[in-house]
């Protein structure tokens, strides 16, 4: 069943900026530079910011919206999930779904990268986890994204892993663990805190992480419709030419992730300049004025010299590889 998007969570977070400072923990220091560095109270992505992908945000919205709606439905058995993975190949949208669950359902917004929870002090590293995950507990309902997860938390056991390495990883699993979103604040309210992951390399990530990440959701390339969408967003700050096929660019592109299309709309959208410029001097090139640059539409030409040079980014059997691992450890 699909559920309906929802809109924003009208919550506290809306207000976020002005909440600093409710962490009341020991590591006042570390909850500082977290709040500097990774909260984000309004990473202002929308559903609509983000083309196709239709059943991966429905099950983002089922896993993550829905409970902060209908808390007194998602008890016992039916609890939230205690944290997402988004799997897929590189540029197809995962960190800008995280940002649009975030802001589609009012929660503050914690990204994190592993360089963010690295450090070169003994003990830190872990006591920036555990700081982190008390903040998001202080500003539920929240949500955790951790890009390239892989990284900070790959299979242990290997004969080349640090002993910090290891640490850390144990403490980012007991604090997911620890996850239960079944607290209350005063008002009543479910004091959730959703931890949200993506990864390029699912296959590299630590089995006992993957069992805690309980919903794994595949985010493949974009098919037709997706990139037809995802061309028309990208073309919505320039005059586009009449001749312009957005159907045939979309068919011509097929196998190109969501930053391959970016890159052929840029460099499409640039070559009315560079046609311009081309044999003028530097001081005639400075002399020009914004309407001799810019009153130029892109068309059908431009992309079309635009797919020769940008080359898809993905091949065949990294798609390969992701379904393969779906097919073992995906949810849907």
């Amino acid at each position: 069943m699909a559920f309906p998007f929802l809109t924003s969570y009208n919550g506290d977070a809306e207000d976020g900026k002005s909440k600093r400072g409710l962490y009341e923990g020991p590591d006042e220091d570390l909850a500082a530079m977290l709040e500097r560095d990774v909260l984000d109270s309004t990473p202002g992505v929308r559903w609509d910011d983000v083309a196709g992908l239709s059943e991966a945000k429905r099950l983002l919205e089922e896993a993550v919206v829905l409970p902060l709606w209908m808390p007194e439905y998602f008890q016992g058995i039916r609890r939230p999930w205690k944290g997402v993975l988004m799997f897929g190949p590189p540029g197809t949208g995962k960190t800008l779904l995280a940002k649009a669950v975030a802001t589609e359902c009012g929660t503050t917004f914690f990204n994190v990268s592993s360089a963010t929870l690295a450090s070169k002090w003994r003990g830190e590293s872990e006591r920036m986890v555990r700081c982190l995950f008390d903040l998001a507990r202080a500003y539920a309902p929240s949500t955790i994204f951790i890009d390239e997860i892989d990284s900070l938390c790959n299979s242990r056991g290997g004969s080349g892993e640090h002993e910090s390495s290891r640490r850390v990883k144990s403490e980012l699993l007991v604090q997911v663990d620890g996850v239960s979103n079944t607290a209350t604040n005063e008002d009543g309210s479910r004091k959730i805190v959703m931890v949200l992951a993506a990864t390029n390399f699912p296959w590299d990530i630590d089995e006992a992480l993957r069992r805690r990440l309980e919903k794994r959701i595949y985010i493949p390339l974009p098919d037709l419709e997706s990139r037809k969408a995802l061309i028309n967003i990208n073309l919505r700050t320039v005059e586009v030419a009449s001749d312009v096929n957005i159907e045939d660019v979309a068919k011509r592109t097929e196998g190109y992730s969501g930053d391959d299309l970016t890159n052929v709309c840029r460099d499409a959208s640039m070559n009315g300049m560079r046609r311009k410029i081309a044999g003028k001097t530097r001081d005639e090139i400075k002399n020009m004025s914004k309407d001799d640059i810019s009153n130029d539409p892109v068309a059908m030409c431009d992309f079309e010299e635009a797919i020769k040079k940008v080359q898809p980014s993905v091949s065949s059997s990294d798609i390969e590889k992701h379904e393969k691992w779906f097919s073992e450890f995906g949810s849907a």
